[in-house]
Formats: structure tokens, sequence, C-alpha cells
């Protein structure tokens, strides 16, 4: 079993020093004096984690601290949203911050003392619930970075909106939530923001690295739902009926054409799976339908619009050459487009992220398939979305427990990372003379 570090071993080894050289004076002296304070937020609510539209104690402790701070928190936006305004005292930008709060229904099985013993109900299972994504440390960075904007607000030049966000994993079924309904909402209504920053640990990296690109960085994720209607019989007589199980079979091996053969992979990447087949009961009943649901990964949206069209077309005539029929749902109503960092505002603050880590742990990670709901609002304004390293170092990161697993851990060096970094960011875009 893995257990954390000390608190002080965190710190000492959290950046290399000649990052901290090349950082601003205020971010060096704000992260000694607040990581501690961090890591304590971090455990907190590590231990006490809270599903999708569900994070009324995180979002209440969230709220405490902000008005501790003398900022005037808006709560309850998208169900369990906060949000915040911080006026610097001189004039200069607008900028947004984000956090997300909700954890998953997983069974945490890390050697942790604050690990989780958390249950809910998911889908009407008890399931338990763990911060398998790191959702608690970007929510104690955030509530870090706040303190430290407020030491220094009489200098601060700009005013700096914090969204503590809800449901990024997604919603309950039935409901509304996460980044699209903040922004529905009106959380950009009345504080249009010049740019929005998020940033999200990893354990694909080690402590001390930070991952970011222009342009697209993480895939539009669609969810599609597709039922395959045949018609039942004796599965002694096949011969009277129509089988849907031998269709959908049919229908996902030729879907996977989508990609192979149809799909110019030589300009972006794109993926098709189908992650549920449920169809029948018994071993000789052929059953009347069988459902199909998965996921259709894209960064380019014309690539997005063709693959729909595709999979439609498959379904519907292969079913036919079955002799069923289709219900083919291509693709669902709640799904997240690409997230991807304006290029502009990558070539302005990479430069930063350099001074917060060191330019050599500053990498390109690639095209990542995975999916994240900051891209709504990184598609309302010019956004920057960065990842930091979880992963101890002198451990390979393919050797790790990924993102969403219960073994999933995170090095508390990440936290000190994660803050530097930030903070670097939002003072050299307000005060960029300064930087």
């Amino acid at each position: 079993m893995i257990r954390p570090l000390p608190l002080a071993c965190c710190l000492l080894l959290a950046l290399p020093a000649f990052a901290q050289d090349a950082q601003r004076t205020e971010v060096t002296e704000a992260a000694q004096r607040l990581q501690g304070r961090v890591v304590e937020w971090r455990r907190d609510i590590h231990q006490h984690p809270e599903l999708g539209n569900r994070e009324t104690r995180t979002a209440a402790l969230v709220a405490d601290h902000l008005r501790a701070l003398g900022l005037e928190p808006k709560t309850g936006i998208a169900t369990t949203g906060v949000t915040a305004v911080l006026k610097g005292g001189r004039p200069g930008p607008r900028i947004a911050l984000r956090a997300d709060m909700d954890a998953l229904p997983v069974t945490e099985r890390v050697d942790l003392p604050f690990a989780s013993k958390a249950t809910a109900t998911f889908r009407g299972e008890t399931v338990g619930v763990m911060h398998a994504c790191g959702h608690d440390a970007h929510v104690a960075i955030l509530m870090g970075v706040a303190e430290a904007l407020v030491a220094m607000r009489d200098e601060l030049a700009g005013e700096v909106l914090l969204i503590f966000q809800p449901a990024e994993e997604g919603a309950p079924e039935g409901e509304a939530g996460g980044a699209e309904e903040m922004l529905a909402q009106g959380v950009f209504k009345d504080f249009r923001p010049d740019a929005v920053f998020g940033l999200h640990v990893g354990s694909s990296l080690n402590v001390g690295q930070v991952a970011v690109r222009p342009g697209p960085l993480m895939a539009a994720s669609d969810t599609f739902e597709i039922t395959v209607k045949g018609r039942q019989t004796h599965g002694s007589r096949p011969w009277n009926g129509v089988d849907p199980i031998v269709a959908a079979a049919d229908l996902v091996s030729t879907a996977q054409t989508i990609v192979s053969r149809r799909t110019d992979i030589t300009r972006l990447p794109a993926v098709v799976t189908f992650g549920a087949v449920k169809g029948g009961i018994r071993h000789n009943i052929i059953p009347d339908q069988v459902e199909l649901i998965g996921t259709i990964r894209t960064f380019d949206t014309g690539m997005r619009e063709a693959i729909f069209a595709d999979l439609r077309n498959v379904a519907e005539h292969t079913a036919a050459a079955h002799g069923a029929k289709v219900d083919a749902r291509i693709p669902l109503d709640h799904n997240y487009p690409v997230t991807a960092n304006d290029p502009a505002l990558f070539a302005r603050m990479k430069p930063s992220l350099d001074k917060a880590v060191g330019a050599g742990n500053v990498v390109d990670p690639g095209l990542i398939t995975g999916a994240e709901d900051f891209s709504f609002f990184a598609r309302e304004v010019p956004g920057l979305y960065f990842f930091v390293g979880a992963t101890p170092r002198g451990k390979d990161p393919a050797t790790a427990a990924s993102n969403h697993s219960p073994e999933f851990y995170l090095d508390e060096g990440a936290l000190d990372v994660g803050f530097r970094a930030m903070l670097q960011v939002v003072l050299d875009y307000l005060e960029p003379s300064q930087g």
C-alpha cells in the first residue's frame, strides 16, 4: 500500500530550486505561507467526497472560506456551484479561475489515514465514493490561490472570478449540471472574463511536471445509444423471428471500419467505442431487441459530424440487412466539445509556466482522448488548461494507477506545483510588466 509523505517532505520535494528562483517573489512567499493549509483542505475534502450535484459539504467549506476572506460568494449555482468575484485595488483585466468539486462512484483502495469511507447511491445502487480524479486537489489549490490574491488585492490590477464547479464528471440522470449548466444560469453574464484558466492533476506525469499544448488538448466526448429491434422467437427456431443479437454483433463489428477505413486519422485521431450491450435474458429465447451504448471521441468538428453520419448509416443498413430495424440516437443530448487552448493565450502564458516549474518541466502531452467540461468555458472566452503531475518522482508514470482508478494516488507535492503554477499565471496575466 502507498502511504503519503510527511507534509514537510512534500513541500521540500515539490519543485527544484532553479524553478523557484525563476518565480515571482509573491508566488514563492505565498506558497511557503499557504501550502500547509492547502494540504489540510485537500485531505479534508478527500476524506469527505461527494458525487456530482451533491457537493453540499464541499460547497459549504468553500463558501465559508471565501466569506472569511472578505468575499461575497454566490451559492447554489447549477445546484451546488459557488462563485465569488475578487476585485483588485487597481483597474485591469478580468479573468476566471475554475476548480471542479465532484468525486466518483469508486471505492478507495489506497492506504491513507484520510482515505474515503464514504458511500452514496448511484443509479439505484450503494457505491463507494472517492476523489479518484483529483478534484479535491483542484478545490484546495483554488482556495489557496484565492487567499493569496486577497492578501495582495490592494496592489492587484483587475478582477478575478473564482468558479467552484459541480458535476464535471456528469450530473445524475435526469438532472442538468456542470460547466454547461453554470453558463446557462449566467455565470459569465454579469462578469465576462477576458480569459479563463483551469488545471488538472494527472498520474501520467511526475510531480514537478506540467503538461500543456496550444489548440486541441482533450477530445470532444459524445455518447450514443442504438436499439436494434428484431422479432422474438424460440432459440430452436430462429427462422421464425428476427435475431437482434446477430444483427447487433454485425453492427458492432462493421462500426469498427468507421475509424479504420472511413476517417482520415493522419489528420487527427478518433475513437468509436461500444461500452455496453444488453439484450436477452434466457438461453433459448431470441429477444425482441438489443441495446447498445458507447462513446465517440474526436478533435475536429467536421470529423465529429462525419462519424455521426457514418455510424447512423452503419446502424440502419446493417440492421436492415438482417431484417431488423434500429432506433439510433447519435449523439445523445449531453456531450462535451473539444477542450482547446487558445493559441494566443498559450503563447502568452507558456513563459509563466516555465518560470513556475522550470522550462524543462513543461511538456507537450499530445492529444488526450479523455474529455473535460472546462471546454464549455473555453468555448465562451479564450481558455488555458494544463495538467500537473501527481505521480511521485522516481516512479514511472506508465506504471501508476490512472485517474478514475480505486488506487489513484496523488503525491501531495502536486498541490505545491499546482498552486505556484496557477498563481504565477494569474499574476503574470494581470500584471505582465512585472512578470
